[in-house]
């Protein structure tokens, strides 16, 4: 059943910046909701889309026209088109003691985070809108089953339109080929950049091995390092730092890689149907790419630094997410099954060797028995949020 609208959390973030800064930027990836988000709380703002040729060449070549036509409070879209609007920005928002007048959106990391940095430091609030979380969808009286949350993924217009996952990923990736690529970088075989990016999904929550990536893609190693900046850039991809200090200099210190959207990845594998997820050699892999990516969606829905991490050292001893909280290590281990056995704890024994201060460890896992102990709290994935 398609829901019109499932609030965000980040409602409340949103409404503080608004009152603290003249200019708020929302960036995210494509189809995650910035455009709805900002339209629905901020109500009788002016639109422009720089999306639009027309709107686009009069912001490029008279300005002043441009905020005429759409005079602030004003939302901006897909703002990166346009980086030298920002400079005017700029201008107007220092003319002005209002807050919240300039909402800007953007979906190039790079591209944005360099024009702003010249343009608006210190002028603009930085948000980060991520797809739905499992707590908004718990909100909205949506309780997805593990491997529906796996093969669906958490789009907007998944929930909120009558569309099957795969007819939306396969648009998406053509929109992402034929809009945001073509932007970024000259690609010159569109065929090795989508096996490039099926690898990438058969790798997820591995650490990332470039030469190994090269040789299976068959592009040279700065090929891929550039492709890889893009994906990042346009936030389909991230990398999870590991964790590591003095106490630990034997520690792996190789990021590992993550999707921002499982469902996209689960499409890229060629998961057809929730009914193949738990079949696949992947499960475990999409599973912990989800509950880590609930984890970035939870601080950044409170306007937090993730500051998460993985934790590898040179013998094999692992946790798979890392929490920093007040200069203390929270470790989780994230299981896909829907047993607790003692086994999934044997990460934290070594981990508190090493980090003896370190707070209780979490895991996180697809059973509906939750626990809480002075050393091992039991959570179900819906629930990750509960984390932060």
């Amino acid at each position: 059943m398609a829901i019109e609208w499932i609030p965000r959390l980040m409602e409340a973030e949103f409404a503080r910046v608004c009152r603290e800064y003249p200019v708020v930027t929302i960036t995210g990836p494509r189809q995650s909701g910035k455009t709805s988000f900002a339209q629905r709380y901020c109500k009788g703002y002016a639109y422009a889309n720089l999306e639009s040729p027309d709107i686009r060449k009069l912001a490029q070549t008279d300005p002043k026209a441009f905020f005429s036509t759409y005079r602030a409070p004003v939302i901006i879209d897909e703002v990166q088109r346009v980086p030298d609007l920002l400079s005017t920005i700029q201008v107007l928002a220092d003319a002005s003691k209002e807050r919240g007048q300039y909402i800007l959106t953007g979906s190039h990391q790079l591209d944005l985070a360099a024009a702003l940095s010249q343009s608006l430091a210190g002028r603009t609030a930085l948000l980060r809108l991520l797809p739905l979380s499992l707590k908004e969808l718990l909100d909205a009286g949506v309780r997805p089953a593990r491997d529906e949350a796996l093969f669906k993924g958490f789009m907007p217009r998944l929930y909120q339109e009558a569309i099957r996952p795969s007819t939306l990923y396969s648009e998406y990736f053509q929109n992402y080929i034929e809009r945001d690529l073509r932007q970024l970088v000259q690609i010159r075989d569109l065929f090795l950049f989508e096996k490039f990016l099926r690898v990438l999904a058969g790798r997820i929550g591995q650490l990332v091995n470039i030469s190994s990536l090269a040789g299976d893609v068959g592009v040279s190693r700065p090929t891929l390092n550039q492709w890889l900046a893009v994906l990042e850039a346009s936030f389909l991809i991230f990398r999870l730092p590991p964790w590591f200090d003095n106490a630990s200099k034997r520690s792996i210190k190789t990021p590992k890689l993550y999707f921002t959207e499982p469902g996209l990845a689960a499409w890229l594998l060629e998961i057809e149907t929730p009914q193949q997820i738990s079949r696949d050699p992947l499960m475990g892999n999409l599973f912990e790419n989800m509950v880590v990516t609930e984890a970035i969606k939870a601080n950044l829905n409170t306007g937090k630094m993730p500051n998460l991490y993985f934790y590898r050292d040179a013998k094999g001893n692992e946790v798979d997410l890392i929490f920093r909280r007040q200069r203390k290590l929270k470790p989780v281990e994230i299981k896909a099954a829907m047993t607790f056995t003692p086994e999934m704890t044997r990460g934290f024994s070594h981990f508190r060797k090493q980090f003896p201060e370190s707070l209780p460890g979490t895991v996180v896992y697809a059973g509906e028995m939750e626990t809480r102990s002075d050393t091992t709290h039991l959570l179900n994935f819906r629930n990750t949020a509960e984390l932060i």
